[in-house]
């Protein structure tokens, strides 16, 4: 139980991280703390509060929450290699740890080589992953997938297709996302719902393409959405760990395209456009568990036997 509410904890933690590098980028503050690992010389932790103004206060806190986060999932590692009987959770904190390493890597490879675009994107995007990791872990230590969520099978191939491919795209948006900020897209397209009054461009330059595929991506992701949870609610409008996930999902689209027409309504004004990020990785792990729900109600009956609560086939 206390290793589920720890997990628990680096997954809000890695949420308020994503929000802090949303302001970063939101504020233009990505090189207002020109070195790396150090802050203008100093240890990162040492570096004087009365000095944290302006952009520095933005990067230099994102920094802090970053080393947290890291040190954060080192333990959970540490915690999941030592009592975690099943070898496929281990290994999700193994993949985390590595993949948040990477991701300090890259952030201090985006200082040191000034915001280059490609990097700045697979910053952004891997950040996606390891709070799809750290979700990941919480969910599969918790007490209601330990017991299978009451053992009640379910046989569905059509919603678990569904549910793979939504997330899929809600990952890919988010990719295109990323894509539009770092390249300055954003207000490319300065009026919404329609594109210069018209429902497609009438002219058309690289960040105009980009900004427009970010919002063909945001109709897909509400199709594909409102085809899930109504195959959920239709279906299997009873099981309430199927049920619990679709409606969030429903709250955080809604609230996601809301933010998205706040953003460039706004000229991006910078915390409607942070929220709007980690609002959108809210949405992604939301897809996710719900997936994973569906395939863990999919498999074989819980050997309750077990102190894991594991079935016979590892999962």
């Amino acid at each position: 139980m206390l290793l589920s509410l720890f997990a628990a904890l680096v997954a809000v933690s890695t949420a308020l991280l994503i929000f802090a590098g949303g302001l970063v980028t939101s504020t233009g503050s990505g090189l207002s703390v020109p070195d790396w690992p150090n802050t203008y010389g100093w240890f990162m932790w040492s570096f004087p509060l009365s000095k944290m103004v302006g952009g520095i206060f933005y990067e230099h806190a994102h920094r802090l929450i970053a080393s947290t986060v890291g040190f954060l999932i080192v333990v959970l590692a540490v915690w999941l290699h030592r009592a975690e009987p099943r070898r496929w959770v281990r290994r999700l904190g193994y993949i985390a740890l590595a993949a948040v390493i990477t991701q300090g890597v890259l952030g201090g490879i985006t200082v040191l080589w000034y915001l280059p675009d490609p990097i700045s994107i697979a910053h952004a995007s891997l950040a996606q992953i390891v709070f799809c990791l750290t979700v990941s872990i919480a969910l599969a230590t918790s007490p209601g997938w330990r017991n299978g969520y009451g053992n009640r099978r379910l046989d569905d191939a059509i919603l678990r297709r569904l549910a793979v491919v939504t997330t899929a795209t809600v990952y890919l948006q988010i990719v295109v996302g990323a894509t539009m900020r770092h390249t300055g897209a954003g207000l490319a397209i300065p009026d919404f719902p329609l594109a210069f009054g018209h429902l497609i461009p009438p002219m058309w330059d690289a960040k105009i393409a980009i900004h427009f595929t970010h919002r063909v991506g945001a109709l897909t992701v509400a199709t594909l959405v409102l085809a899930t949870i109504g195959h959920v609610f239709y279906h299997h409008g009873r099981r309430r760990e199927l049920r619990t996930p679709a409606i969030a999902l429903a709250l955080l689209v809604t609230s996601q395209i809301t933010l998205g027409a706040l953003t460039v309504l706004s000229g991006k004004q910078f915390v409607i456009n942070s929220l709007h990020v980690v609002n959108g990785a809210l949405v992604l792990v939301t897809a996710l568990v719900l997936t994973l729900r569906v395939y863990r109600v999919s498999a074989p009956a819980v050997d309750r036997s077990s102190p894991a609560g594991v079935v016979l086939d590892g999962a």
